[in-house]
């Protein structure tokens, strides 16, 4: 119902309010890619790193990815059909500058869009070679597929490095391209990475309480799951106060400007409320252990911080179409709702083509018998 009332919702928009039709699907295509990409992450730097505490419920980030497609789609129709959401399609890439030429070179529509073409391929390739192997892993229990997706996660991990850094550029920081930020595409880094770890543990707990993980997802699991969502949270926070504070301390025109904009009428408590969702809201819950072990707290804490993405996105992308103030109407809902039933509809679908638990995995015993 949520997918049907998203696209007749994007349908309208494109007619009624174009603009914002098309930036909200900017909005959501870049959020359901963030968190296909932060399970695929999370999937290979468990590889990488030998760990086996997550063999348990590595399902569940698996099954994440099942999304890339989705918001693949809907991000190359924003960029092939709605090229004016970007400035510099139509009025070039900035003001006179030292490094403009290289601007004029970065921002070249077609190069853009072949820069796109490559990242989506890349990540979805990725995905499926990963996903791919543990699941014949289940079938028949050859350890050489592990051996395949160790070395195929170290190779993913440097490429998925360099792709969400610029991706992050291309797509949103150029959005307003007179601006810009060194630290833009590790803030977005630790925003993707919070927001799938909040997924993680609601789908996690979700599947322990209908008794489809029930003897498998421990506390011990909850408690570091709890552990990572706590010090994303505060990484985060690093980041975000890095780059706000060295160009507020700095005071440079071009710069300042950014977070000018961001402080002006009703943009300032959407900007105070991002803070309190994905770092003060979750930093004072979960500084306490029994909060981390607490499957209820951390869902509702998990919540929080999927809303505090939608925050933080959109801040990132609706200042430049939205005016002195923030609008918030159907436009804005339908497409969230919309995001929100592709992502857990392909999800449960996801899930249900393999076993939830690895049975096979080499790691399992490990991690079914984790701090006993």
């Amino acid at each position: 119902m949520f997918c049907v009332a998203g696209g007749v919702t994007a349908a309208a928009g494109m007619l009624l309010a174009p603009e914002r039709a098309w930036a909200n699907l900017l909005l959501a295509a870049y959020y359901l890619l963030g968190l296909g990409l932060a399970g695929a992450f999370f999937v290979a730097l468990q590889y990488m790193t030998g760990a086996g505490w997550s063999a348990a419920f590595r399902r569940v980030p698996e099954a994440m990815t099942a999304v890339l497609p989705y918001g693949a789609a809907a991000i190359v129709i924003v960029l092939l059909f709605q090229p004016s959401l970007y400035s510099w399609t139509r009025h070039g890439s900035g003001a006179e500058e030292p490094f403009l030429w290289f601007k004029r070179f970065w921002l070249n529509r077609p190069f853009f869009l072949v820069r796109a073409a490559i990242y989506l391929a890349l990540w979805i390739w990725f995905a499926h070679k990963l996903v791919g192997a543990s699941r014949r892993q289940d079938e028949d229990g050859d350890l050489v597929h592990t051996s395949r997706n160790i070395r195929t996660s170290a190779i993913f991990l440097v490429v998925f490095a360099l792709t969400v850094w610029l991706a992050s550029y291309d797509w949103i920081m150029s959005l307003e391209p007179e601006w810009y930020s060194t630290i833009f595409g590790i803030y977005n880094f630790a925003g993707l990475v919070l927001s799938g770890l909040a997924v993680i543990n609601i789908v996690a707990v979700g599947l322990e309480r209908r008794g489809v993980l029930r003897g498998f997802l421990t506390a011990e699991h909850l408690h570091d799951l709890g552990k990572l969502l706590f010090a994303f949270s505060t990484f985060w926070m690093y980041i975000w106060f890095s780059q706000y504070m060295l160009i507020w301390y700095a005071n440079i025109p071009e710069e300042s400007a950014y977070f000018v904009k961001r402080l002006q009428g009703f943009w300032e408590p959407l900007f105070i409320l991002n803070v309190l969702l994905n770092w003060v809201v979750p930093f004072v819950v979960l500084l306490h252990v029994p909060a981390k072990r607490s499957p209820g707290m951390l869902l509702k804490i998990s919540w929080v911080i999927l809303v505090g993405r939608w925050v933080d996105l959109y801040l990132m992308v609706m200042p430049p179409f939205a005016g002195k103030n923030p609008v918030f109407g159907i436009w804005e809902v339908g497409t969230m709702l919309g995001a929100a039933g592709v992502f857990f509809l392909t999800l449960i679908r996801a899930l249900s083509e393999a076993p939830v638990v690895p049975l096979r995995d080499p790691y399992l015993a490990e991690s079914l018998h984790y701090h006993t």
